[in-house]
């Protein structure tokens, strides 16, 4: 099937303008409210208009503008109602030989042309566009996939999240930003915030790759892939000159925050290009619908609240963001791009430790800043033979500080990490070729080479006599690093109208190294690992409305430098270091059914992912804790990472469907269920994997009205109880005794266009006021509330 390349194209012609509000920290919860409000419409009012940029269309594309595309740029009623119309647009057969667009995934709803390696087939994937990003109104970029079948997004602080994508996080799910990798060689076990650091008002969609896929996305793809791709320079010459600012702003209550993105793009004469833009937030402490449950009954030992039983402690942050990119074109279809991305985190408390369980009020570990540089420069287009060529180098580092404040032992422990990462990758395509009895084809080939170089600290003070001293060691081995490296081939084939084809292989390296250290009982660290992984698909359309595609997809993770060297508090508790930790390899078996007519798109898969050498936790006691590591032996729980000696599997389901109805209506909803096995590593018995999310699901409904360009949703999110427990589960603060209870939330939606220019939206989150947390959260989720968005961005001159 060939994704309606221009389709998408459209719906950028109505990309929000950001601004950012702040109030003053000092202000009471309602009068902060109300003040955001009245700052957000004064800053909208004074945006300058200029001509909107009509986007570029795609001349294959079967879905032609709406009278309303066509005429008001602005309003983007159209564009967005082609979401369901794009369901009745004819598509002719898939080629090998199609442009990139071809092997965009299957989106519910969507579709997008391909500037990121996405993913070459048929598989269970979904796409998030900027347009969901801004009617949603996420508070992270990993709060913008809740929506997406196989996907739980964990929060072990208000200001962090991670996607499970199924039931695998952290380092088992590949993270690329503008096909950069985002994984690095201290990325942790299980949840952690790194994806939190992606802008989501920058990105022009979101991908979600489910499954193992290693031989097109590289190591650490065990579960599957989140690519990220920021908003690109108007390079194409269908882009009027000039300036184009874009403003979007929004304010919610449910934890008095205020923020959004300013945004300025133009193209300077008929090659050169640039999109660049700042954003901001500010976050106080989140409200939820009310007191913590347990499936047991007992109380949760985190959060814990403030008097009125609603307000959690431990919640609130700042951030501030920027980024630039320009583009020079050098050739009829290439062009050179330059680009710099920032995000700065400050004063994020981590939400199960600040206070820890059963510890003085005021103890506290404090993110201090998280802060993430990204620099590249690429080479992209079309060169001789090759369809597709990308060529980029780039540069990543990765900051943070963390503080551990115990004010009773009058002791503050602080702790700064660096990650300096050096990137090359080369991605080509080749143009279609003729197989003989094969029919026709074409290939893919990726080289790419990652280098990362650590510097871990680590400080305490005692504040009652202030006086600083140097520990041993920080969270990592000082001056470690870690190069992984690999390279792929990839071929499609079609030898029948009705019947396609795709094998690939991968070689990946990885090496790390890291020094010993006597006083802190560190072992040293000199290993290399090799893998070898393969993939291969096939898709049968015995009807023109319907496919049916088999997949076998392999996944390879060497262990990182976090595996390997760090020590840490976790949730369950201390984790410390494993240097002698065997690579993990992982094999999907998935089947799709895929299915559409002018009304229905309907996507059902089921799996099971088997899991060789898995690194799981183990249980350990204080004697196994390293010297010189008193935050190890003052723990209750105590854990190292090992192999375990049988595989897991993880088998389930996901539906995702949407629906064209009558009266302007559209509606979607997903089905996901997991189950995960695993073997007690300190036992040996059979036990459930840790952390796999519960059943859940979602649903949209979906009114449009062209003129006046009005939208009106409602949208619906559950999940049942989680009380299948992992050991370390039962230990995890995080997760209630007993188990995570079930929860129903609703949201209202709507947004009304104004004067052409101006945007309003509105969500009421969480109706029924419902107390609820996703399974391993620290957090609950908001209590009743309001987010008020507000877009604005000048009419496009016709």
């Amino acid at each position: 099937m060939v994704p309606n390349r221009g389709h998408f194209e459209l719906l950028q012609r109505r990309d929000a303008v950001r601004m950012h509000c702040t109030p003053r920290p000092a202000w009471h919860r309602a009068s902060r409210a109300v003040a955001l409000l009245a700052c957000t419409f004064a800053a909208s009012a004074h945006a300058q208009e200029a001509p909107l940029d009509p986007g570029p269309v795609d001349p294959s594309s079967s879905l032609p503008p709406t009278p309303t595309q066509s005429s008001e740029g602005d309003d983007d009623a159209g564009s967005r109602r082609a979401i369901a119309s794009e369901l009745a647009a004819p598509r002719p057969p898939r080629t090998p030989g199609a442009d990139d667009a071809s092997r965009v995934p299957r989106a519910y709803g969507a579709r997008a042309r391909a500037r990121a390696p996405l993913p070459r087939r048929e598989q269970a994937a979904s796409v998030v566009t900027r347009i969901h990003i801004e009617e949603r109104a996420p508070r992270s970029a990993p709060d913008a996939l809740r929506y997406e079948p196989g996907v739980a997004v964990q929060q072990t602080a208000h200001g962090q999240a991670s996607p499970f994508v199924r039931a695998m996080t952290g380092q088992q799910v590949v993270h690329l930003f503008d096909g950069v990798r985002l994984n690095n060689g201290i990325y942790r076990q299980g949840p952690n915030q790194y994806f939190f650091t992606v802008d989501s008002l920058a990105l022009e969609r979101i991908v979600v790759v489910r499954g193992a896929a290693s031989v097109p996305f590289g190591s650490d793809a065990l579960g599957g892939a989140i690519l990220a791709e920021p908003v690109q320079p108007p390079l194409d010459p269908i882009h009027p000159g000039g300036l184009r600012p874009r403003l979007f702003a929004s304010v919610a209550t449910a934890d008095v925050a205020a923020g959004g993105r300013l945004e300025l793009s133009g193209r300077i004469g008929g090659s050169t290009a640039f999109v660049g833009g700042i954003g901001g937030k500010d976050v106080s402490r989140l409200e939820a619908g009310g007191p913590a449950r347990s499936v047991s009954g007992l109380p949760p030992m985190v959060p814990r609240f403030e008097r009125d039983g609603r307000t959690q402690l431990g919640t609130g942050w700042r951030e501030l963001t920027f980024d630039t990119r320009v583009g020079q074109r050098i050739a009829e279809r290439l062009d050179v791009l330059g680009a710099v991305h920032g995000y700065r985190q400050f004063d994020a408390p981590r939400t199960d430790q600040c206070p820890p369980p059963e510890a003085p009020i005021r103890d506290c570990l404090r993110i201090a800043e998280q802060f993430r540089t990204l620099a590249l420069v690429a080479l992209r287009g079309q060169v001789g033979p090759l369809e597709r060529l990308d060529l980029t180098l780039s540069y990543q580092r990765h900051h943070e500080v963390r503080r551990l404040e115990r004010p009773r032992s009058a002791v503050a422990l602080h702790f700064r990490d660096d990650v300096d990462t050096w990137g090359l990758v080369a991605r080509a395509s080749g143009r279609a070729l003729t197989l003989g009895p094969l029919g026709q084809g074409r290939w893919h080939a990726t080289a790419e080479a990652y280098r990362d170089t650590v510097d871990s600290v680590a400080f305490q003070t005692f504040t009652d006599l202030q006086r600083t001293f140097a520990l041993p060691r920080g969270q990592y081995a000082d001056g470690a690093t870690y190069t992984n490296a690999g390279t792929a081939i990839e071929m499609e084939a079609r030898p029948l109208p009705v019947l396609g084809a795709r094998a690939g292989m991968r070689l990946t390296i990885a090496r790390a190294l890291a020094r010993g250290d006597e006083a802190s009982g560190t072992r040293p660290v000199d290993a290399s690992w090799y893998g070898v992984v393969a993939a291969a698909g096939i898709g049968w359309r015995p009807a023109s409305f319907v496919e049916l595609v088999l997949n076998v997809d392999q996944g390879w993770r060497a262990p990182n430098l976090d595996d390997l060297t760090s020590r840490q508090q976790t949730g369950p508790g201390f984790q410390f270091e494993n240097p002698s930790l065997r690579p993990e390899v992982a094999t999907t078996f998935e089947a799709g059914t895929l299915l559409e007519t002018s009304a229905v798109q309907l996507a059902l898969w089921g799996f099971v992912t088997r899991v060789r050498d898995p690194i799981l936790r183990a249980l350990r006691t204080s004697a196994d804790c390293p010297p010189m590591t008193p935050a190890c032996s003052a723990s209750r729980v105590h854990l190292q990472l090992v192999n375990a000696d049988r595989p897991t599997r993880i088998l389930g389901m996901e539906a995702g469907i949407t629906w064209r109805l009558p009266a302007r209506l559209a509606a979607r909803a997903t089905l996901a269920l997991t189950r995960g096995d695993a073997t007690d590593p300190a036992t040996g018995r059979p036990a459930p994997l840790s952390r796999v999310p519960p059943p859940q699901g979602t649903a949209e409904l979906r009114w449009t009205n062209a003129r006046p360009s009005v939208h009106l949703g409602a949208a619906l999110r559950w999940a049942l109880d989680a009380t299948r427990l992992a050991p370390t589960d039962r230990a995890d603060a995080r997760i209630p005794p007993g188990g995570t209870p079930g929860y129903a939330v609703v949201d209202l939606r709507g947004s009304l266009l104004v004067e052409r220019a101006l945007r309003i939206g509105l969500i009421v989150e969480n109706v029924l006021d419902a107390p609820y947390r996703v399974h391993g959260s620290s957090i609950l989720g908001p209590g009743r509330g309001m987010i008020l968005t507000v877009s604005l961005e000048p009419p496009r001159d016709d």
